[in-house]
């Protein structure tokens, strides 16, 4: 069996990982268009960096779920069989001992320099405007995808949905495209759908069978199900 699992926001809030919105409409005390826009780093730098240094160490504090470890351990048992898309920049998955893991919205370890394109792992600040380590440019930027940016590895997202047997969404809110669509795309090649979440989402409606409750109860529950265990 193949499948495609699609984490979102929620798996990690269980860590302790800021949700991106909180019920007052700000992100960490900031509105996202503040700090997540190809405008907001052109008008003010600083104020983004700074923002993405902050998250970055607060990884230090965080450790993964046992909704994370699930995923792991569903890995070992079936190998390349098994895709995780994120939609977080933490490395909660990596962590826990996952591998196929493909960062679609980028990575808070990871910078971005602007002038040679190039991605580098990075765990420190960007805020003081270091040179790039592979040309020598003060261009790095955090390698996040931004709202008007195109989201990383789309075309192997759209070829695994394609291929798969079962599309598995897990703590998201079905409210970000292209994301979103994914269950839509999945069904209509044939897979089977299930939503694990807190609540509902935005796109329950389009999964076949949805489950409610904190994901690192749901997820290992799920994998020990599916493994016969």
């Amino acid at each position: 069996m193949r499948i495609v699992v699609l984490t979102g926001a929620g798996i990690s809030a269980e860590s302790g990982v800021p949700t991106f919105r909180d019920a007052d409409g700000l992100w960490a005390g900031h509105r996202v268009e503040d700090v997540a826009t190809p405008e907001a780093f052109e008008h003010q730098p600083g104020v983004v960096q700074r923002f993405y240094d902050t998250r970055r160490a607060a990884l230090a504090a965080v450790e993964p779920n046992p909704a994370h470890e699930a995923l792991a351990r569903l890995e070992r048992a079936i190998g390349d069989d098994l895709l995780v898309v994120t939609q977080n920049i933490d490395d909660l998955h990596e962590r826990a001992g996952s591998h196929r893991v493909l960062h679609m919205h980028g990575e808070l370890l990871s910078a971005l320099c602007v002038a040679c394109r190039e991605q580098v792992p990075w765990s420190g600040d960007l805020a003081d405007q270091p040179p790039c380590p592979r040309c020598g440019a003060v261009a790095l930027r955090p390698d996040v995808v931004w709202f008007g940016e195109i989201p990383y590895g789309m075309d192997h997202i759209l070829e695994a949905l394609e291929g798969c047997d079962l599309f598995v969404s897990i703590g998201t809110s079905g409210a970000v495209y292209p994301a979103a669509g994914f269950v839509q795309a999945a069904a209509s090649y044939g897979a089977r759908t299930l939503e694990l979440n807190l609540e509902p989402s935005e796109g329950s409606v389009y999964f076949d069978e949805s489950r409610l409750g904190p994901a690192g109860e749901l997820v290992p529950a799920w994998v020990d199900q599916l493994l016969g265990r």
